[in-house]
């Protein structure tokens, strides 16, 4: 865990960074459907697009030039990419030819994961490597759930369920092919999985950008602070009170007779609250704190973030971290409307609020 909030003015340097949004989902859930429907929009010029292979998205009828080997410019005036080798070096170089003025300006980046992908590297990416750090920032993340076939997909693949739990988008597709009743039920289970993040229907990729992106912490309008609609911590009230997850995963969720194993048994290893803190916190403790989470439960953390009230900190302190890797804290210049209360959600797998709790409480955070 980084050491306390630090001189730089962090939060004018993620304000000013380029927001990437990433695109996942599982294999056959609409995410090309969707990135193709996007990329057709006037309204997403201005947008640099990273995909695994230009042959999965229809490009034809958008390219209008080649910029490079692995670049083209569409006619929508976006910029997409085909990531041939590691992502960083996709951003380092996209970065510089937009500095060297070979493609256009861009001001925000989507980067689509491939069906089976596990979306914490590439978080743990733009938090870790410094040159990354310094000019792209996380925004959010979109996920696509298929109407019809979700479901099933949520019972067989516990990527399905990571997912959509880390999500702070979830597009519904394919909703004009799904039974309403079975789409309803889904939706109930989504939102039981991940309370915080909209579900959004979409027929053949038809979604306005403006409710995909700018989920991220800072507001691209006006480049300041959204905690509220961020953090979103009204969401996990309900879900609080008697969900705490923490029970034996070594088993099959099968019973005694054979049967098959129960439905939503991959949503059962993951759990997703929110601790307060009314008083300020020390940082040292609190900092020793999610040193022992990470070094005990680093990779059931799957997203962490929270606005704290520190002692001796005129302004609140944003902390956001995935699994083992936490982006440096920020402070942020004055505390949003409200009370300054310190709030951290969690969203985890087989490690329930009572474990995490237990933490905070040894050291005397709390």
């Amino acid at each position: 865990m980084a050491g306390a909030p630090d001189e730089r003015d962090l939060q004018s340097e993620a304000a000013a960074a380029i927001p990437v949004t990433v695109l996942t989902g599982f294999l056959g859930s609409g995410k090309t459907t969707l990135l193709n429907a996007l990329l057709a929009r006037a309204d997403m010029g201005e947008t640099a697009v990273l995909v695994n292979e230009f042959g999965e998205v229809g490009l034809d009828h958008l390219l209008v030039r080649e910029a490079g080997e692995d670049v083209v410019v569409l006619n929508s005036g976006c910029v997409c990419c085909s990531i041939r080798g590691d992502l960083v070096e996709a951003l380092r170089g996209l970065f510089r030819q937009r500095v060297m003025g070979e493609v256009p300006e861009f001001r925000r980046v989507v980067v689509e994961t491939t069906g089976l992908a596990d979306p914490a590297p590439i978080i743990h990416t733009l938090m870790t490597d410094l040159m990354l750090a310094h000019r792209f920032r996380l925004d959010g993340i979109v996920t696509t759930v298929d109407a019809a076939l979700g479901a099933g997909q949520l019972d067989d693949h516990p990527e399905a369920v990571k997912q959509a739990a880390v999500a702070d988008r979830i597009v519904l597709t394919k909703t004009d092919m799904a039974d309403p009743a079975a789409s309803r039920e889904l939706q109930d289970r989504l939102r039981a999985l991940n309370p915080a993040a909209p579900i959004i229907a979409a027929v053949m990729g038809d979604v306005a950008p403006d409710r995909l992106f700018d989920a991220g912490l800072f507001d691209a309008a006006h480049k300041s602070p959204d905690v509220a609609r961020w953090l979103n911590e009204e969401a996990y009230r309900d879900r609080d009170h008697g969900h705490d997850h923490e029970h034996d995963h070594g088993h099959d969720h099968g019973d005694d007779h054979g049967h098959p194993a129960d439905v939503n048994r991959h949503d059962d290893h993951i759990a997703s609250f929110c601790l307060t803190f009314e008083r300020p916190l020390p940082w040292d403790s609190f900092a020793h704190c999610l040193d022992i989470l990470l070094a005990t439960k680093g990779r059931d953390l799957l997203r962490v973030k929270g606005i704290l009230n520190v002692e001796g900190e005129d302004g609140p302190v944003v902390v956001h971290g995935v699994q083992h890797v936490f982006h440096p804290p920020v402070a942020l210049p004055a505390w949003p409307a409200g009370p300054r209360t310190s709030r951290i959600v969690f969203i985890t797998r087989d490690l329930g609020r009572a474990a995490v709790e237990k933490v905070f409480l040894s050291l005397g955070v709390g």
